[in-house]
């Protein structure tokens, strides 16, 4: 069981901050995901920024955190904000974030709670905690300037997925920036992020190492994939993540100018809802509202009977771990024209990543031999390893904190070129303290 005992398992020292800023990692320093950075300085000001866990199988949970009043939550991704209620359960602590992501909040934390219940994985919070959370939330536009004791900061536009935000501080001594996860691409659904001038930059490196292809390739060649798969008479089933991926995925295919029959399944197309409420936080609310609208929803079992005749079938889960997509595959695996193509990052432990090893996918308790034809498209709204250095080199940052990287594909390759840059890096650990005074 993960039980925290509210200030007796937290590794965040007691010792003040005599001078400089003090960052402490609980989970996402030297790891993808999981994320929880607590930053203070010599005057006792003291934030937390995101407190996720990384739904892997099994889940990881980041260190227990200290007493602190006030999280900001940059966006509502599970592994960012998943360990909120228990903040908010334990130490009242108020949590910030956009509209938006305060938003999606409650359906993240109330599917996080349905898995482990299904999964029978243990959770340091329950359910009623949700609700607690949701009343603690403080919603914030972007730019809008907080002071919070001698501190100022602001959230600004992340790219990555509609609401997310990058944390911009200032301190007595240094100015700070936050990324959490970001892209500086444009997508179909948000703009990408903007450099910050900036003393210290915290820069999430998980494709460090690694460039994306051009996007309109990869978009290209998923297109031209559907067309084939469609060309033969098959379905294309597209696992794609609820919250961002589903409705980028949604949006490209409507304005490819292909004659296609697509029915949207899953959590993805609830939140395209949400999104469209908030449009402000959208590149284009016009283009996910038509896209949306031009889809067919599956709302009920005979809908789900009925997308089994379509040209491409979006739904969740983007890793193959339960939701529509299980029952879809069952469905589809017996005709050869059908094909499965995934639009995202399939972890170690998922369904997704076993069918690409494997050959075989999890389906209802027994491992089933899938021999349709597999495809793995691009379509990361992460930065990737040349957008990270540009990034950093125009923030102008003297100190650079590398996190949210693999600390042996991803990490060493960011520090060789950032140091070759000029920047000084840091390469921190879960669970030990840095300081940095110039």
């Amino acid at each position: 069981m993960v039980l925290y005992s509210p200030g007796r398992t937290s590794s965040y020292p007691k010792e003040v901050v005599k001078e400089g800023l003090r960052f402490h990692y609980l989970g996402g320093g030297n790891e993808v995901g999981n994320v929880g950075c607590i930053l203070e300085d010599a005057t006792g000001t003291r934030l937390l920024l995101d407190y996720g866990l990384a739904p892997t199988d099994p889940p990881r949970y980041p260190n227990e955190a200290p007493k602190v009043t006030d999280c900001i939550i940059t966006h509502s991704h599970i592994d960012h904000l998943g360990m909120a209620p228990w903040l908010a359960s334990h130490h009242s602590t108020r949590l910030h974030g956009t509209a938006l992501t305060g938003e999606i909040a409650r359906p993240m934390w109330n599917d996080c709670y349905k898995v482990s219940r299904i999964e029978g994985y243990p959770l340091s919070w329950d359910k009623r905690d949700i609700d607690e959370a949701v009343d603690l939330w403080q919603s914030h536009g972007f730019d809008e300037k907080i002071t919070f004791h001698n501190w100022k900061w602001r959230l600004l536009p992340a790219g990555h997925i509609p609401g997310a935000a990058m944390v911009n501080i200032e301190t007595p001594t240094h100015r700070i920036l936050f990324t959490g996860d970001f892209d500086t691409r444009d997508s179909g659904l948000v703009n990408g992020a903007e450099p910050v001038k900036c003393d210290i930059l915290f820069i999430e490196g998980t494709y460090g190492g690694r460039s994306h292809p051009p996007k309109q390739h990869e978009q290209q060649r998923f297109l031209d994939r559907v067309s084939e798969v469609v060309g033969r008479g098959g379905t294309c089933l597209v696992p794609a993540f609820a919250n961002g991926r589903t409705q980028d995925v949604l949006i490209l295919l409507h304005q490819s100018g292909l004659n296609l029959n697509v029915h949207i399944d899953g959590m993805g197309k609830f939140l395209a809802k949400l999104y469209l409420e908030h449009p402000e936080y959208l590149r284009s609310s016009d283009d996910l509202e038509a896209a949306l609208a031009w889809a067919k929803k599956v709302s009920s079992k005979s809908d789900r009977k009925k997308a089994l005749d379509a040209d491409v079938i979006i739904t969740t889960s983007g890793m193959l771990d339960g939701g529509p997509s299980i029952w879809y595959v069952n469905r589809l695996r017996d005709n050869p024209e059908n094909a499965i193509l995934l639009t995202g990052y399939q972890a170690r432990g998922s369904g997704g990543r076993k069918l690409l090893d494997q050959g075989k996918l999890p389906i209802f308790g027994t491992d089933t031999q899938i021999d349709l034809e597999v495809d793995q498209f691009t379509f990361s709204t992460h930065s990737g390893h040349d957008e990270i250095l540009n990034f950093a080199q125009q923030c102008e940052a003297k100190h650079v904190v590398i996190y949210h990287a693999d600390p042996v594909q991803a990490r060493p390759h960011l520090v060789v070129a950032l140091e070759a840059q000029g920047h000084t890096v840091h390469c921190p650990i879960n669970g030990e303290s840095y300081t940095i005074v110039d």
